[in-house]
């Protein structure tokens, strides 16, 4: 049954009197995906108890990443809310097809994942993508047995944010290792911004608000208007960026394996994520963000934000939506951080984390694609 709120801002729920069933609300709700498109929100639901002011991990997987998934489950170890597409022919159910069948096979791997690690069943609710859409979209429109699903990564972002059991997101590709504790800096800085000042601060000593993040950004990110920027760096050497146990942990240049010291090498031995692609990640201004010294807690505005920036952000769950109608390769995500931007949210890039990408087998042809796609659209704007 529909239930809506009063006008007056009473929180006593009205009955309408009339029930919608859940399969027309998700068909309205994703009524710009590509159809037929399915959504099946909590295929699996995890067991752990949401805190609100949590930061919910929001990603998308198709059946070719679930070993990479599951290290990312691995390394968060908090809520995750994730959209996994799984091929499936139309006018068809799973129980109609053979045993050997890709979609039954896609399926049973799933399960087999979510019983693999407790660490699923606490942290991780899953929604399934169901669509008969099997290729990228390419030029050729060539079938692909991972089930790129058109690549509607907008549509499934969107579903996996939806879902999400808490006021905060972070958007993020699988393909990519938690080196950091952002999540734990945010909730101490959310905990700092809703705390009264203290009337006696000599006798109770106190950090500052700032020596973590300014209540005045927390305030802007709980209101919507702000996003923190994570920045993302790749081995320069893709064969080295396998394992992510090998991955830095920590800025400071001290360290023999730290961040710093692996991007001042000669040569680099890391670099900012697609650094031939300057556009993409360009604004997070990497030369700033290394002249900031490790453990300053300090965060930074984007001042020159372009339309194909396209940071890994957090944000608050009520942020504008991804344009659903964006598929197929190059862009999708680029335009949904740039409706952010032309909504009034400012980005912020926070000093002492970073993420590192994975590497992996990708086609070639792909990236060649995607970098068609997106370079024809490519216009500055400048901060406001």
């Amino acid at each position: 049954m529909v239930r809506l709120q009063p006008p007056g801002g009473s929180q006593r729920p009205v009955s309408t009197g009339y029930a919608v069933r859940e399969e027309t609300l998700l068909s309205k709700a994703f009524s710009d995906a590509m159809h037929p498109t399915r959504i099946i929100p909590f295929y699996f639901k995890a067991a752990g108890a949401a805190d609100a002011d949590d930061v919910t991990i929001t990603t998308l997987v198709t059946s070719n990443r679930f070993r990479v998934f599951k290290q990312l489950v691995e390394r968060y170890r908090g809520p995750i809310s994730v959209t996994i597409h799984i091929p499936l022919p139309l006018h068809s159910t799973f129980s109609s097809l053979k045993p050997d069948h890709p979609s039954r096979i896609a399926l049973n791997n799933l399960h087999a994942l979510y019983a693999s690690s407790p660490l699923f069943a606490e942290h991780v609710d899953v929604h399934l993508a169901l669509s008969p859409f099997t290729s990228a979209l390419s030029g050729g429109n060539a079938a692909s047995p991972e089930g790129e699903g058109g690549r509607q990564f907008n549509v499934w972002r969107n579903a996996a944010r939806l879902f999400a059991r808490t006021e905060f997101v972070m958007m993020l590709d699988v393909d990519f290792a938690v080196c950091t504790d952002w999540r734990g800096a945010v909730r101490d800085a959310l905990r700092a911004a809703a705390s009264p000042p203290i009337r006696y601060a000599a006798r109770t000593p106190r950090s500052k608000p700032s020596d973590i993040i300014s209540a005045d950004t927390m305030r802007k990110l709980r209101d919507g208007t702000a996003a923190l920027v994570v920045p993302a760096f790749e081995y320069v050497k893709q064969e080295e960026g396998v394992d992510q146990r090998t991955f830095p942990a920590d800025k400071q240049a001290r360290s023999f394996s730290a961040l710093l010291r692996l991007t001042q090498a000669t040569p680099p031995v890391i670099a900012s994520f697609h650094a031939s692609w300057a556009p993409g990640h360009n604004s997070t201004d990497y030369e700033k963000y290394y002249t900031i010294p490790p453990g300053s807690h300090a965060v930074y505005k984007v001042e020159q934000y372009q339309s194909a920036y396209e940071p890994y952000v957090i944000t608050s769950k009520r942020v504008s939506w991804c344009d659903e109608r964006f598929a197929g390769y190059g862009g999708n995500k680029a335009a949904c951080l740039f409706e952010l931007y032309l909504s009034g949210v400012s980005f912020y890039v926070l000093s002492d984390h970073f993420l590192i990408h994975q590497s992996h087998k990708y086609e070639e042809e792909a990236r060649r694609e995607e970098v068609r796609t997106v370079v024809g659209s490519v216009i500055p704007f400048g901060q406001s």
